[in-house]
């Protein structure tokens, strides 16, 4: 049976969804109750909105939660809530900085934890809920990943032109550290002239 690329987002969400089936946690985060939020309170949560916790994004975010700190999925269901809540789909980006204590994450050389480096929104939204401008909204408009931005995952063809770059900062190293020892060389024999004259 022939299998597309976006049968693996598919499976994704299936295989998490499925362990939240069965361990009883609902595929929904309800929003705390009005009455829940005080406005005194600066730790208070001020989001309204319901988590879908059958979301390609969410079922990434746990999904990412669980590996690092290997845990079980139930376990990173509050973070992954509070994530989604907050920065929505761009907050992956920030979680995959973050699990990588802080460093910037290159998506040409490592895969995208959303779009596993197809470059493209996975979930295919329309131009309306993207917020496209109305001269771009035709047919097969693609729309870039919200978290690597559509880099281009290439790891062997970005590697070579790396190296490539590279060879070319060493060499250019090698000539200026031999034009620096030559001319170390001339003010020591200046140096040296001077002193045996003297």
């Amino acid at each position: 049976m022939p299998t597309t690329v976006f049968d693996q987002f598919t499976r994704r969400t299936a295989d998490v969804t499925a362990q939240l089936t069965t361990l009883g946690i609902p595929l929904t985060a309800p929003a705390p109750p009005p009455a829940d939020l005080n406005p005194a309170d600066p730790w208070a949560s001020s989001y309204t909105v319901p988590v879908d916790r059958s979301s390609l994004a969410w079922c990434t975010a746990v999904t990412m939660l669980a590996d690092h700190h290997h845990t079980g999925i139930d376990r990173q269901v509050l973070a992954a809530d509070a994530l989604l809540r907050e920065l929505r789909v761009r907050g992956l980006a920030q979680l995959h900085s973050d699990l990588h204590h802080g460093a910037p994450i290159d998506y040409r050389f490592t895969r995208c934890p959303y779009c596993s480096g197809i470059g493209e929104d996975p979930t295919q939204p329309d131009c309306s809920e993207v917020g496209c401008a109305s001269w771009l909204e035709f047919a097969g408009h693609d729309h870039v990943c919200p978290v690597c931005h559509g880099d281009d995952y290439q790891p062997q063809w970005f590697a070579e032109e790396r190296m490539t770059e590279l060879e070319e900062l060493l060499a250019d190293a090698i000539e200026e550290r031999e034009e620096r020892a030559l001319l170390r060389y001339r003010i020591r024999a200046r140096l040296y002239r001077r002193t045996v004259r003297s």
